[in-house]
């Protein structure tokens, strides 16, 4: 019998397949960007809040993409390109209950703490990254990220980070709204929910970014690398 992870893996299949050829008899979306001149990486949410599963909120699922955006990141600072970084502020004692975590209420996991805020020690930020606080999906929401952007002349932006369905796709949908070209490195960004994961890569490919592989963006900044030195 089918086992239920199956099934759903077949049923996703057969309606990304039903929505593409629907996109293509109409010659609507799909349309690729491609990468600009000046990137910059987001690293998204990549605290032990969610990469550590001894949080409800963490997950297993996210070691592959926080080992592929480590790989990324090394070729990032080669390109000396700008690496942000998000996380959730760590205020216990703030009236403001806007921001919660289901790491707050769950029972039989690590309550959620200074630590689950803490950028996980695999993707650590350098001395000369950017880290923003937010307490929204979006990166941009309620920070100065696109006011960083700008005045870096940032036209492109390199999406790493968790999760998919949630924290990735406002930030790229907000990206592509001011005008940031939006690159979403497939490889490193993950979801709690597999299915979730994929169908939001397949919409947010169509309509509000590029989906790129890890191995193409990193020639792309190993590119960029190699023009600096030879300036």
């Amino acid at each position: 019998m089918e086992n239920d992870d199956a099934a759903a893996e077949r049923l996703l299949h057969d309606a990304m397949q039903s929505v593409s050829l629907y996109y293509e008899q109409r010659g609507i979306f799909q349309d690729r960007f491609e990468f600009g001149r000046r990137p910059a990486v987001v690293v998204v949410d990549f605290a032990y809040g969610w990469t550590d599963d001894a949080y409800a909120g963490g997950s297993r699922r996210l070691d592959g993409p926080v080992d592929a955006t480590a790989r990324l990141l090394q070729v990032a600072r080669t390109a000396s390109v700008p690496i942000i970084y998000t996380s959730s502020p760590w205020r216990p004692d703030s009236g403001d209950q806007a921001f919660k975590s289901a790491a707050d209420v769950s029972t039989g996991f690590r309550a959620w703490d200074e630590r689950a805020c803490q950028i996980d020690d695999r993707v650590a930020p350098a001395a000369q990254d950017l880290v923003i606080e937010k307490e929204n999906a979006s990166a941009f929401f309620g920070t100065h990220l696109s006011a960083y952007l700008i005045s870096h002349r940032i036209d492109t932006l390199i999406i790493t980070g968790c999760s998919t369905s949630a924290c990735i796709r406002a930030t790229a949908t907000d990206a592509k709204s001011y005008r940031f070209v939006p690159m979403i490195v497939r490889e490193c960004v993950g979801d709690r929910s597999a299915a979730a994961h994929a169908w939001t890569l397949f919409d947010i490919q169509a309509r509000f970014a590029d989906v790129t592989s890890v191995d193409e963006t990193t020639s792309y900044l190993e590119g960029l690398a190699a023009q600096q030195s030879a300036v």
